[in-house]
């Protein structure tokens, strides 16, 4: 009875997860066609089935020693796909952001400032721009959505009283002619990219030429907290451009990221299940006083979408002040919300 149940763990609780993931990881992973991937994830599932065969009549050593062996040699593959900076990037991945601090100024390269008619016309420009970090005022968040409520993609602008904001996203980095693929996304197929960017471009893009619903939440944090957190993604952007790293789905993605460097500013911030599906955030944020709680969630939700005000002719100046209009600012106190 021991026996048999010992084998029933490994094969329901081992063998069959570890064939799912590493099928997927050779189909996904291989770089070979069709025909090879799919002959090398056959002897991969064979290797496993005799290895259940082995654990069920009992002959533990022959088994544990294919197993080892399937382990070593698929992990050891595994381990050899390494991250790169150095590949034929879309056009608007092409460079990441890098970033300087000295005393009070923070110098930013390749600050993207795109101008887009379509997702395929558009003229390139990257920029080096200086901020003053005594002129920060705060932080806003913009969530994207493109697939339903619950899926968003999150971006963080900073706000300052003398100049544009300037906004970070954390972007998959997809090569010429690579599409998107959520499964894809957890098998080492996309890098991570940290793009710097004017809101007329990272912002205007999705809401004016993509069609997603874009909604901004001004964030309800101190001054200091936001300045924390600036120096946390130019710190990041640093990182990633000396050391490339992978992009998954759901432990290294837009809003992951934002709450590791909110967690390393203040560990009282928790994991909750809302950070996993970012269409989700509003409610955690007003939760814990992130936004503003003297609207409700509808009424804030309703007002934070800024689809209305995103049009606008080139080079639409008064782009970043306009969609803030009539968008709730913490810390003060809301007309509407009183008279209602």
């Amino acid at each position: 009875m021991i026996r048999r149940l010992f084998a029933a763990l490994l094969t329901f609780v081992v063998v069959f997860p570890l064939a799912a993931w590493g099928t997927l990881a050779l189909w996904l992973r291989l770089p070979f066609g069709p025909l090879g991937r799919g002959l090398v994830c056959a002897l991969w599932l064979t290797g496993l089935a005799v290895v259940v065969v082995l654990a069920w009549r009992h002959r533990w050593k022959p088994a544990a020693a294919l197993f080892i062996a399937m382990l070593i040699a698929q992990f050891g593959w595994w381990a050899t796909i390494r991250p790169s900076n150095y590949r034929d990037w879309q056009p608007d991945l092409a460079r990441v952001a890098t970033t300087h601090i000295d005393g009070d100024v923070l110098t930013v390269n390749n600050v993207r400032n795109f101008r887009w008619r379509s997702d395929t016309d558009f003229d390139q420009r990257w920029e080096r721009r200086r901020y003053r970090l005594s002129q920060l005022q705060g932080a806003d968040l913009f969530l994207s959505y493109w697939a339903g409520e619950s899926v968003a993609h999150a971006i963080i602008s900073f706000d300052f009283a003398d100049s544009d904001p300037l906004a970070f996203s954390i972007e998959i980095r997809k090569q010429r002619g690579q599409a998107y693929e959520t499964v894809a996304g957890f098998f080492k197929t996309y890098e991570l990219a940290v793009i710097a960017a004017d809101e007329r471009d990272v912002v205007k893009v999705r809401s004016t030429v993509r069609g997603e619903d874009v909604r901004l939440y001004r964030l309800d944090i101190e001054r200091a907290t936001a300045l924390a957190l600036l120096r946390q993604y130019a710190e990041l952007a640093n990182d990633v451009a000396r050391r490339p790293r992978w992009y998954n789905t759901v432990a290294e993605n837009c809003t992951t990221v934002i709450f590791g460097m909110a967690h390393r500013l203040d560990p009282a911030i928790g994991l909750d299940w809302r950070i996993l599906l970012p269409g989700k955030l509003p409610s955690y944020l007003q939760e814990h006083s992130f936004v503003t709680r003297r609207l409700s969630l509808v009424e804030l939700t309703r007002r934070s979408h800024i689809g209305p005000r995103a049009a606008g002719p080139d080079p639409d100046p008064g782009f970043s002040a306009r969609i803030r209009e009539g968008v709730p600012r913490p810390g003060t106190r809301d007309v509407a919300a009183a008279s209602g």
